[in-house]
């Protein structure tokens, strides 16, 4: 029994921990339109940014890496691919920019995330088709047995049964207003994963469909702050609340509400992290080296150039080394060692 046919029928009751974070997000919508007015600059690099991070964090949690110096040409160039890795990370570039392009006027339908995933996957023969055959989901325990996590829904018929059911409650909530649209969202995204209508590449579109879902939410700080990037430096609690939330699913007897005050909980930090780097208007280097300052704040421990240049891929590397040799000359960094082999780290005040 899916979340949305019990919402449907309960008109489901939003506890008090989800409403205080809605609350948050209340606040940060309103910012919203703000914050997009503000230094035109800025916001283009931070939108180059996140369709990197976007495209390398959304693959890399599913175990698709490419080389970080690869990025920028696999996202803004039209590259000759070396291998499959990188038609997904472009193909998933290409999704993310057909969404970003569309936002709310992309419709939430069968077509939508069939192409969607089709984009994502490249030309894999099955992409874009749902699965032919329903496969348990494993969970890998290094050290120990695997363990079936879930069993999605079966194949053929049933899958696309499923599928129509989720798109039709989705309109219908929507429509009535039976519940808030950011709540909806992630309601829809656990509901999918626990369809899983595709043999591959389930965890990928449902992060992009989480983005659609957003903009038809109102909320469009995907453009400029990558929910993949937090999702993925927060993944061990992405398969836990997942876990907690779609045990019981046949049944109708799960808790949707983990996983709903996870997704939720993502949105907000993205928003926050949008509030500060927008805040700040006068930065003097420019956009793009703020935003290595903010990574380098967030640095607890040595680093290369290198290690910046796979966490800012919308950076050039010379324009990195320019910016460690400002913030050495402020006395906020300092250098161990020369050349390719040198580290760094920050200075505490």
């Amino acid at each position: 029994m899916m979340t949305l046919r019990q919402w449907s029928a309960d008109d489901a009751r939003v506890p008090m921990a989800t409403t205080w974070t809605l609350e948050e997000l209340g606040r940060a919508l309103g910012l919203q339109q703000l914050f997009t007015r503000q230094s035109p600059q800025k916001l283009k690099v931070l939108r180059e940014h996140a369709l990197i991070e976007s495209a390398q964090s959304s693959n890399r949690i599913e175990g698709v890496e490419v080389d970080p110096a690869r990025m920028g040409t696999l996202v803004f160039g039209a590259p000759m691919y070396r291998d499959r890795n990188e038609e997904e990370v472009a193909g998933y570039q290409k999704a993310l920019t057909l969404i970003h392009e569309s936002g709310a006027t992309l419709p939430v339908t069968q077509e939508t995330i069939r192409r969607l995933h089709q984009l994502a996957r490249g030309q894999v023969w099955d992409a874009g088709k749902y699965k032919e055959k329903a496969e348990p989901i494993i969970e890998r325990r290094p050290g120990q047995e695997d363990r079936v996590r879930f069993m999605p829904v079966a194949a053929g018929a049933a899958t696309e049964a499923a599928m129509a059911e989720l798109v039709a409650a989705y309109d219908s909530i929507k429509r009535d207003r039976g519940i808030g649209p950011l709540v909806l969202m992630a309601g829809v995204v656990l509901d999918f994963l626990c369809i899983h209508p595709f043999r591959d590449g389930n965890g990928r579109a449902s992060r992009l469909l989480t983005l659609l879902l957003c903009y038809h939410g109102g909320a469009e700080v995907g453009r400029y702050i990558s929910l993949e990037r937090i999702i993925e430096q927060n993944k061990e609690r992405y398969y836990q609340t997942l876990q907690q939330s779609s045990s019981g699913w046949h049944e109708g007897r799960h808790n949707p509400w983990p996983f709903v005050n996870y997704m939720l909980w993502v949105l907000l930090q993205a928003y926050k992290e949008f509030e500060q780097r927008v805040g700040d208007t006068a930065e003097p280097m420019g956009a793009k080296a703020q935003l290595v300052r903010e990574v380098i704040a967030r640095q607890s421990r040595s680093f290369s150039v290198g290690d910046l240049e796979r966490l800012c891929p919308a950076v050039g590397r010379d324009w990195i080394r320019i910016i460690l040799r400002k913030l050495r000359d402020q006395k906020k960094v300092r250098s161990f060692g020369h050349g390719a082999a040198a580290r760094w780290e920050r200075i505490e005040e």
